[in-house]
């Protein structure tokens, strides 16, 4: 689905051409003609969220800039373009002031409209990026940071704020690249803990013979190779939240002492004389079916129910196409910044290419998409040609996938005792490697000019000195020296 824009004016004829001309450009549009109504819609629980508005500065009862005024108190964090009739300094700076983006003066033009609607855009999903990274390193992380738009997504994340609220284990089913740790972390934001540490730990990625000390922690001298005490990710955990991705990949030996550790609240680090008591909040995920690996006997029964206390499954991006063109376009924003391009945006075809491509990498997938297409691009907006391969698996879009390279061994270059000839694609190119393959000399070089120019400028000696950068008299010495008649000489200064 595309942004939404929310219009608002009290004239009929300019609401209904504001948004004739914002459909063009591919938009979703609302109407809204009081500034009471607009504020209504924006703070409407259950619908579509609004992403910009187009606002009139100058309607009866409730104007614009108390409308601005409004949205800044109740804190909607929405970007706006104000339009207005009269386009005085005085009305630019006082909207500005209230919050507006940017400013248009009626009757605005589409190029004009369309170029302020991308950069607001672009700008909001910016500071949301920024906001986000800013929660997300001090575990402050919420639920408003997860984009969606569909009803299947947003069921997950009212189940989400439910588990919240308690200190419940917590199990998240999704395919890999779904965004599993960050709905870990939008729990642990809503919930007491926020602000405490959250640990991840990647159970496939654990050596087996470390798993334990990884875990538990071990004491100074433990075994071989223990120097010295390590607290473990239990104990970094303490009080905090407790991460376990891809628990379906964790030893059986481990999940026997995971299972006593989340029964009793404490742990036996390897070495130690006594347990330690700790208090953590863990949520585990996985992207396989520990339903199965339970049957094969690849995954303790007693530990599957100890963490499937609250389940929660995660859809992937082909079952929330909706949400793809703003994931878009805060990975677009974010990459941007990184590389310091200025792109205001996606092509309309390059967001149906996106929305028509099924994702098997999910949203991990899309956002190294999104980062390859801002490196590849030139210009100002994202096109199709930025996703070549993207376009090659789906139907309706023609993009030709450039050729892969040639073997290094067909680059290397030709060894110095194999001249190479350079020939040159213009004949009035001069050569700079003779047919050795070795550099000509300056005086060659230079008697090449020479001739060149005399032909070129038809004998005029003055011209031709001009041109070349010398005097007269060195041309005519230099011309001497190359074996040219002296009577062409006069005969040319004549």
């Amino acid at each position: 689905m595309a942004a939404l824009i929310l219009v608002v004016d009290d004239d009929p004829i300019q609401r209904r051409l504001l948004e004739a001309m914002t459909r063009r450009f591919g938009y979703e549009v609302e109407t809204a003609e009081s500034g009471e109504q607009a504020l209504a819609r924006l703070e409407a629980a259950g619908r579509p969220p609004i992403d910009l508005v187009v606002l009139d500065l100058v309607m009866p009862d409730l104007d614009g800039m108390a409308v601005l005024t409004r949205m800044r108190q109740r804190g909607v964090a929405i970007p706006a373009i104000v339009q207005t009739a009269h386009g005085s300094i005085e009305a630019v700076i006082s909207a500005m002031r209230a919050g507006a983006h940017d400013f248009v003066v009626k009757p605005v033009g589409a190029e004009r409209l369309q170029v302020s609607i991308k950069n607001a855009l672009r700008v909001d999903a910016l500071e949301d990026e920024l906001r986000r990274a800013t929660r997300r390193g001090a575990g402050q992380l919420t639920f408003r940071d997860i984009v969606t738009k569909v009803d299947g997504m947003a069921r997950t994340l009212r189940l989400a704020e439910r588990a919240a609220k308690s200190n419940i284990p917590v199990l998240i089913e999704g395919e890999s690249g779904v965004g599993k740790e960050l709905m870990a972390r939008a729990i642990q934001g809503a919930s007491d803990r926020r602000g405490k540490p959250f640990v991840t730990v990647n159970c496939g990625a654990l050596p087996e013979n470390l798993v334990e000390s990884i875990l538990f922690g071990h004491e100074k001298g433990a075994f071989t190779g223990a120097t010295e005490k390590h607290a473990g990710k239990f104990v970094e955990a303490h009080g905090g939240t407790l991460f376990l991705d891809e628990i379906g990949e964790l030893p059986m030996d481990a999940q026997v002492k995971l299972l006593r550790a989340l029964q009793e609240g404490e742990i036996d680090p390897v070495g130690a004389r006594r347990p330690i008591k700790v208090d953590i909040r863990l949520i585990s995920a996985t992207n396989q079916n520990l339903i199965e690996l339970v049957k094969s006997g690849r995954f303790r029964e007693d530990l599957f129910y100890r963490l499937n206390v609250f389940p929660i499954a995660i859809p992937p991006l082909r079952a929330r196409a909706a949400d793809i063109p703003e994931l878009a376009r805060r990975f677009l924003a974010r990459f941007c910044a990184e590389e310091g391009k200025r792109i205001r945006g996606l092509a309309t075809e390059a967001e149906a290419l996106l929305a028509s491509y099924e994702w098997p990498g999910n949203v991990r997938q899309l956002e190294n998409a999104m980062f390859r297409a801002v490196v590849l691009a030139d210009g100002d907006e994202l096109t199709v040609a930025e996703f070549p391969q993207i376009a090659a698996q789906v139907e309706g879009f023609e993009v030709r996938v450039p050729p892969v390279p040639a073997p290094l061994a067909d680059l290397a270059p030709t060894p110095p005792s194999e001249p190479r000839n350079f020939e040159p694609r213009s004949p009035h190119l001069i050569r700079l490697i003779d047919d050795n393959g070795d550099a000509r000399k300056i005086e060659d070089i230079e008697a090449e000019a020479i001739r060149f120019a005399f032909s070129h400028y038809r004998g005029q000696m003055s011209l031709i000195a001009r041109k070349l950068g010398i005097g007269r008299s060195t041309l005519y010495r230099k011309m001497k020296e190359l074996g040219v008649d002296a009577e062409v000489l006069g005969e040319a200064a004549a």
